[in-house]
């Protein structure tokens, strides 16, 4: 950029670059921190720095050239990896450049900044272990739906932004819309939400039959466990809360075993699977 004032001794039209950490040297004040400034934010600032030794400073700052600076895009997005980006760029912004939110994602966005570019603004803002780093997490869905428009915020280069894999439960089998339905903020749903989430039963199903497989504890394997829906239905038995990663399996009159067998493996594969996203 070109910073320019008839008080100041440099000659006009001389360069001032940004460096890597955002500052610019500046005649009088020296280095300024100046990156993630609009325009007027930076005259206004150096205006007031350079009031000190100038009465009434006439400050021009002119962007000349913007270069691209890498942000790494990570997790659950259609083309994750560290994107260069120029000019001022919101949250929502940088997603699109990564080709959007992949249908598994989870609705918390990680954002990761270098403390040397200031500490991120959003109240939940934390420093790492090291102290190295500030660390934050927005609801993306609030930011989508604008319920909270001003956790959009700027992205600085050097940021990382992570987007985890959502939690979600599968419903198999005889019901009219099966596949992975996204948990996003709710830590369980039960049997009948995950039934109306999958649009119902087919008539061929064999409620009395109905499986859960769940993930063990610290181990790779699921246990099967019995749910028997027509008794959750009628109201005789409790219903049955499901949790993160468990498969809802709505049997047919035949073929239970080997069907289940078959959709475990196309869920660890992700293969054939189609995922929804909660309203």
């Amino acid at each position: 950029m070109e910073i320019s004032g008839p008080e100041l001794d440099e000659p006009n039209n001389k360069p001032n670059p940004v460096d890597g950490e955002g500052y610019a040297q500046v005649p009088l004040i020296g280095r300024v921190h100046v990156a993630g400034l609009t325009v007027q934010q930076c005259e206004r600032e150096l205006s007031k720095r350079l009031g000190v030794y100038i009465h009434k400073p006439a400050i021009t700052v002119i962007v000349k050239e913007l270069r691209s600076q890498p942000v790494s895009i990570l997790g659950a997005v259609n083309s994750p990896g560290v994107h260069q980006v120029q000019g001022r760029k919101t949250l929502l912004e940088m997603l699109s450049l990564a080709g959007g939110i992949r249908t598994d994602a989870g609705y918390r966005v990680r954002i990761t900044r270098q403390l040397d570019s200031g500490c991120i603004p959003l109240p939940n803002a934390t420093l790492d272990a090291s102290g190295q780093f500030s660390v934050a997490e927005v609801n993306l869905k609030d930011i989508i739906e604008a319920k909270n428009p001003q956790e959009n915020i700027l992205i600085l280069p050097h940021d990382v932004i992570s987007v985890p894999k959502a939690e979600m439960v599968y419903v198999i089998g005889e019901v009219k819309r099966s596949g992975g339905f996204v948990l996003g903020e709710h830590e369980s749903i039960t049997v009948l939400q995950a039934l109306s989430l999958a649009e119902g039963l087919n008539g061929t199903a064999d409620t009395r039959h109905a499986r859960v497989m769940r993930l063990k504890r610290n181990a790779d394997e699921r246990e099967e466990l019995a749910v028997n829906v027509k008794d959750v239905l009628t109201g005789k038995k409790p219903d049955f809360a499901l949790q993160g990663d468990d498969i809802l399996f709505i049997p047919g009159s035949t073929g239970k075993k080997a069907a289940l067998r078959a959709i475990e493996a196309a869920i660890q594969t992700g293969t054939g699977m189609a995922i929804w996203r909660m309203p």
